[in-house]
């Protein structure tokens, strides 16, 4: 079976794609969605002929991208918290809480950024810092932020990049483009466990 990303994109359209922002960026369940790769290909579609609008469509992912953050916040400050405010057991302990609420008074601003480019931390991150009671105001800050240089890059990198391409020849590349940007947006997690690793044996 030929499998048309192309196609699919724009079967799609903007409230696929949106909808999947939304999910991945806030949802639980939204971990294993394509974020990265599928803002980069919407990109390189809609540099093609009558396609989806650029401009639509990174408004629509930046909105939907800040506000599945904004539930994911939610979620974690009033649900997540309560889970720890029992008494301990092997997975939710009150020192875990504590240790969580310090890392994010000293780099949360830092997290909260950095975690819109790394695959499943992306989806994890507002919600923990929602248990940590990171202060909303700097939260939403750092969340308009992330989003904006999430959305605003990764899909004006595909726009110039599909208008680089032979509309003809979008097919050919786009996939293995794709599964490169897949790639690579694992591989600041993989050097992290690496380096995590290291330290422990030397410990």
């Amino acid at each position: 079976m030929n499998f048309d990303l192309q196609q699919l994109i724009k079967t799609f359209g903007y409230l696929g794609i949106w909808a999947i922002v939304f999910a991945e960026s806030g949802l639980l369940f939204g971990f294993f969605l394509p974020g990265d790769s599928l803002l980069f290909a919407a990109g390189i579609v809609a540099a093609g002929p009558n396609s989806l609008n650029i401009w639509t469509l990174i408004f629509g992912a930046f909105v939907c991208a800040v506000a599945g953050d904004n539930v994911g916040y939610a979620t974690g400050h009033r649900w997540a918290r309560r889970l720890f405010n029992k008494e301990d057991s092997w997975l939710f302990k009150k020192s875990y809480l504590e240790k969580t609420e310090n890392f994010y008074q000293k780099h949360g601003q830092k997290a909260v950024v950095l975690a819109r480019f790394t695959p499943i931390v992306r989806t994890f991150a507002p919600i923990v810092a929602g248990v940590a009671a990171m202060k909303y105001k700097t939260f939403m800050f750092y969340n308009l932020i992330g989003g904006f240089l999430w959305t605003v890059g990764l899909t004006l990198l595909g726009y110039y990049l599909g208008k680089m391409i032979p509309p003809d020849r979008v097919d050919k590349y786009l996939l293995p483009i794709v599964f490169g940007i897949i790639v690579l947006s694992f591989v600041p997690s993989i050097i992290h466990i690496i380096r995590e690793r290291r330290a422990n044996e030397k410990d």
